[in-house]
Protein backbone atom coordinates (compact mmCIF):
# COMPACT_ATOMS: atom_id res chain seq x y z
CA UNK A 1 0.00 0.00 0.00
CA UNK A 2 1.37 3.61 -0.82
CA UNK A 3 1.48 6.37 1.07
CA UNK A 4 -1.24 9.08 -0.14
CA UNK A 5 1.05 11.85 0.42
CA UNK A 6 4.88 11.28 0.70
CA UNK A 7 6.31 12.67 4.11
CA UNK A 8 8.54 15.98 4.33
CA UNK A 9 9.91 14.72 7.60
CA UNK A 10 13.46 14.83 8.90
CA UNK A 11 16.09 15.25 11.77
CA UNK A 12 16.83 18.94 12.21
CA UNK A 13 13.40 20.39 11.75
CA UNK A 14 12.11 23.20 13.37
CA UNK A 15 8.26 22.45 12.73
CA UNK A 16 6.35 19.82 11.32
CA UNK A 17 2.93 20.10 10.21
CA UNK A 18 0.53 16.81 10.97
CA UNK A 19 -2.84 16.37 9.02
CA UNK A 20 -5.42 13.82 9.52
CA UNK A 21 -5.10 12.99 5.96
CA UNK A 22 -4.69 13.97 2.28
CA UNK A 23 -8.08 15.29 0.84
CA UNK A 24 -8.94 13.51 -2.45
CA UNK A 25 -8.13 16.17 -4.57
CA UNK A 26 -4.85 16.46 -2.93
CA UNK A 27 -3.86 12.68 -3.39
CA UNK A 28 -4.58 13.36 -7.23
CA UNK A 29 -1.78 16.07 -6.98
CA UNK A 30 0.57 14.58 -5.22
CA UNK A 31 0.73 17.58 -2.82
CA UNK A 32 -0.24 18.91 0.68
CA UNK A 33 -3.55 20.63 0.94
CA UNK A 34 -4.05 21.28 -2.65
CA UNK A 35 -7.85 22.00 -2.73
CA UNK A 36 -8.30 25.69 -3.78
CA UNK A 37 -10.84 25.90 -0.70
CA UNK A 38 -7.87 25.05 2.15
CA UNK A 39 -6.43 28.30 3.42
CA UNK A 40 -3.09 26.08 4.57
CA UNK A 41 -1.09 28.21 2.40
CA UNK A 42 -2.11 31.60 2.74
CA UNK A 43 -2.30 31.00 6.38
CA UNK A 44 1.36 29.71 6.14
CA UNK A 45 2.16 33.62 4.50
CA UNK A 46 -0.34 35.50 6.39
CA UNK A 47 0.93 34.26 10.09
CA UNK A 48 4.44 35.02 8.76
CA UNK A 49 5.86 31.32 8.56
CA UNK A 50 6.74 31.93 4.92
CA UNK A 51 8.16 35.32 3.19
CA UNK A 52 6.08 34.39 0.51
CA UNK A 53 2.85 32.67 -0.63
CA UNK A 54 3.46 29.13 -1.98
CA UNK A 55 1.98 26.77 -4.09
CA UNK A 56 0.87 23.10 -3.32
CA UNK A 57 3.27 21.99 -5.79
CA UNK A 58 6.35 24.12 -4.43
CA UNK A 59 5.19 21.58 -0.70
CA UNK A 60 8.94 20.46 -0.89
CA UNK A 61 10.74 24.13 -0.80
CA UNK A 62 9.42 23.92 3.20
CA UNK A 63 12.46 21.71 3.55
CA UNK A 64 14.70 25.22 3.42
CA UNK A 65 12.81 26.48 6.36
CA UNK A 66 13.10 23.81 8.23
CA UNK A 67 9.42 23.14 8.06
CA UNK A 68 8.35 19.72 7.37
CA UNK A 69 4.33 17.73 6.44
CA UNK A 70 2.91 14.61 7.34
CA UNK A 71 -0.47 13.06 7.99
CA UNK A 72 -1.81 10.61 10.93
CA UNK A 73 -3.38 8.50 8.33
CA UNK A 74 -0.93 8.33 5.48
CA UNK A 75 -2.82 5.87 3.08
CA UNK A 76 -6.12 7.03 3.25
CA UNK A 77 -7.93 9.92 1.26
CA UNK A 78 -10.88 12.01 2.48
CA UNK A 79 -12.06 14.32 4.95
CA UNK A 80 -12.37 13.45 8.35
CA UNK A 81 -15.80 11.98 8.46
CA UNK A 82 -15.16 9.28 6.36
CA UNK A 83 -11.95 7.92 8.06
CA UNK A 84 -11.88 4.33 9.99
CA UNK A 85 -9.86 4.29 13.12
CA UNK A 86 -7.81 1.33 11.24
CA UNK A 87 -7.06 4.28 8.97
CA UNK A 88 -5.02 6.23 11.71
CA UNK A 89 -1.45 4.89 12.50
CA UNK A 90 -0.74 6.53 15.98
CA UNK A 91 2.38 4.33 15.86
CA UNK A 92 3.83 5.22 13.00
CA UNK A 93 3.46 9.35 13.96
CA UNK A 94 4.65 8.59 17.55
CA UNK A 95 8.22 6.80 16.34
CA UNK A 96 8.63 9.56 13.67
CA UNK A 97 8.50 12.08 16.19
CA UNK A 98 10.81 10.13 18.52
CA UNK A 99 13.09 9.38 15.26
CA UNK A 100 13.27 12.74 14.34
CA UNK A 101 12.18 14.99 17.05
CA UNK A 102 11.08 18.02 15.58
CA UNK A 103 11.15 21.06 18.15
CA UNK A 104 7.33 21.71 17.18
CA UNK A 105 4.89 19.56 15.69
CA UNK A 106 1.74 21.12 14.98
CA UNK A 107 -1.84 19.27 14.21
CA UNK A 108 -3.73 20.98 11.85
CA UNK A 109 -7.27 19.86 13.25
CA UNK A 110 -8.30 18.55 16.57
CA UNK A 111 -9.37 15.76 15.12
CA UNK A 112 -5.46 14.73 14.11
CA UNK A 113 -4.54 15.83 18.47
CA UNK A 114 -7.27 13.70 19.58
CA UNK A 115 -6.52 10.44 17.97
CA UNK A 116 -2.75 10.79 18.46
CA UNK A 117 -3.27 11.46 22.05
CA UNK A 118 -6.13 9.10 22.44
CA UNK A 119 -8.59 12.03 23.72
CA UNK A 120 -12.04 11.02 23.16
CA UNK A 121 -14.92 13.44 21.09
CA UNK A 122 -16.26 14.93 24.59
CA UNK A 123 -12.92 15.90 26.21
CA UNK A 124 -12.14 19.36 25.42
CA UNK A 125 -9.02 20.78 23.26
CA UNK A 126 -7.99 24.21 23.26
CA UNK A 127 -6.34 25.44 20.19
CA UNK A 128 -2.32 26.51 20.62
CA UNK A 129 0.08 25.39 22.32
CA UNK A 130 -0.13 22.20 24.77
CA UNK A 131 1.20 21.54 27.96
CA UNK A 132 2.69 18.47 26.54
CA UNK A 133 6.23 18.02 25.63
CA UNK A 134 7.87 14.62 24.32
CA UNK A 135 11.66 14.85 24.26
CA UNK A 136 12.33 18.08 22.81
CA UNK A 137 8.86 18.41 20.81
CA UNK A 138 6.22 20.90 22.04
CA UNK A 139 2.91 20.33 20.56
CA UNK A 140 0.75 22.95 18.99
CA UNK A 141 -2.78 22.17 18.06
CA UNK A 142 -4.30 24.63 14.79
CA UNK A 143 -7.61 25.26 13.78
CA UNK A 144 -8.29 23.58 10.57
CA UNK A 145 -7.32 25.42 7.50
CA UNK A 146 -9.60 23.56 5.70
CA UNK A 147 -12.83 24.90 3.49
CA UNK A 148 -15.49 22.68 5.22
CA UNK A 149 -14.27 23.63 8.89
CA UNK A 150 -14.56 27.50 7.75
CA UNK A 151 -17.07 28.12 10.64
CA UNK A 152 -14.13 27.22 12.89
CA UNK A 153 -11.41 29.46 11.38
CA UNK A 154 -9.67 31.42 14.06
CA UNK A 155 -5.58 32.84 13.09
CA UNK A 156 -4.40 33.50 16.01
CA UNK A 157 -3.57 30.68 16.93
CA UNK A 158 -1.22 30.66 13.59
CA UNK A 159 0.07 33.24 14.52
CA UNK A 160 1.04 32.31 18.10
CA UNK A 161 2.57 29.21 16.12
CA UNK A 162 4.56 31.58 14.20
CA UNK A 163 5.91 33.81 16.98
CA UNK A 164 7.13 30.35 18.61
CA UNK A 165 8.93 28.86 15.51
CA UNK A 166 10.59 32.62 14.76
CA UNK A 167 11.78 32.86 18.59
CA UNK A 168 12.99 29.58 17.80
CA UNK A 169 15.11 30.14 14.48
CA UNK A 170 16.53 32.67 15.86
CA UNK A 171 17.56 31.10 18.65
Amino acid sequence: MNEALPDLFDCGLTLVFCGTAASDISARQGAYYANPSNAFWSTLHVAGLTARLFAPSEFRELIKLKIGLTDLAKYAVGNDRGLQVSDFNVDELSAKIQRFQPQILAFTSKTAWRVWTGLGASKAVAYGRQGERWGKTRFFVLPSPSGAARAYWDLSPWQELADAYRDLRSS
